[in-house]
């Protein structure tokens, strides 16, 4: 996976952390002074404020455009004398959306143009963890070949679907002007922190298995079972380039109403709310293909009672 994110990293610019969770509060208590903010777009996994409140940071949260891309003009207003770091997660969770070199490229150079006009980095913080896990000839481009202040955080338990194995690293960008400062910076969080090493373990084994990856076919197998009986069904959603989510437009405005009377089905799925996507639901399709075949008629039957 390092590969594919840079030719000429190095062990150096490594730090091997508990999962991309731990590697996120390391970068987050690295970079962040009390006050000031990280920018996400929406929908943003739910745990993201927590991580930045945690060290003192203040989530900040701006619009995607409707097919779940990133929205540059609103991104350029959100921007502030407090921003420090923007956190993008491609392949995206809630909605599996990946987001174009094109629109990286742009956000690289929106970056450091306010970088230089506040005179202090605004660094880019990109969390991988379903990196391997895109369909249809999908490619996840690499931030750093679009901007030089930026940083990897990742985790082995999705690609290689070890849920709760909380192995993981972050990388630095070779090309980031505080290179030795931020190795040293996060070297030190990530102790301070009381996670101290990552399990030495998995820390041996993932050299061996570096270029293993749960079945990538069989997942998009399995989205598209999930796309063609919800669609049938008379439910609207943008079909996911990447990771093992559906984030589907609720019928109704209370998706946390609409939830429930999927659960009533015996159906488990999440509001869009606590994503910042009110109005939606997602859904996890990492499941046996029959579960899915068998719980199209229970989707129907919700929404025939609240066509």
């Amino acid at each position: 996976m390092v590969k594919e994110i840079a030719d000429n990293i190095t062990g150096d610019d490594i730090i091997m952390t508990c999962g991309a969770a731990g590697g996120l509060n390391v970068v987050f208590k690295a970079l962040l002074n009390p006050g000031e903010e990280v920018l996400v777009s929406r929908r943003f996994f739910v745990e993201y404020s927590f991580y930045a409140d945690n060290h003192g940071g203040v989530l900040k949260t701006v619009p995607s455009k409707a097919d779940f891309t990133l929205d540059l003009n609103e991104i350029e207003k959100a921007i502030n004398p407090k921003t420090r770091v923007m956190l993008i997660n491609s392949p995206n969770n809630p909605t599996g959306q990946i987001y174009s070199k094109e629109s990286l490229e742009s956000l690289g150079q929106l970056l450091e143009k306010k970088s230089a006009e506040y005179g202090a980095a605004i660094y880019l913080v990109s969390d991988e963890p379903y990196r391997k896990i895109v369909f249809d000839d999908s490619h996840v481009p690499s931030v750093f070949l679009c901007y030089a202040q930026s940083i990897v955080a990742t985790s082995h338990s999705k690609d290689l679907s070890l849920p709760g194995e909380r192995i993981g690293y972050l990388a630095i960008n070779p090309k980031a002007e505080y290179r030795e400062k931020l190795r040293q910076a996060m070297a030190l969080t990530n102790r301070i922190l009381g996670f101290v090493n990552a399990p030495a373990i998995m820390q041996r084994v993932l050299p061996l298995i570096k270029d293993a990856s749960v079945d990538i076919d069989a997942y998009r197998r399995k989205r598209d079972i999930f796309c063609e009986g919800l669609a049938e069904s008379g439910y609207k959603f943008t079909t996911p380039p990447g990771a093992f989510y559906l984030f589907v437009r609720s019928p109704i405005e209370d998706d946390v109403k609409f939830v429930q009377a999927l659960q009533e089905e015996l159906i488990l799925a999440v509001p869009g709310s606590g994503f910042g996507g009110p109005g939606h639901f997602r859904l996890a399709f990492c499941v046996e293909d029959e579960t899915i075949i068998k719980s199209i008629p229970a989707f129907k039957r919700v929404m025939d009672r609240f066509r």
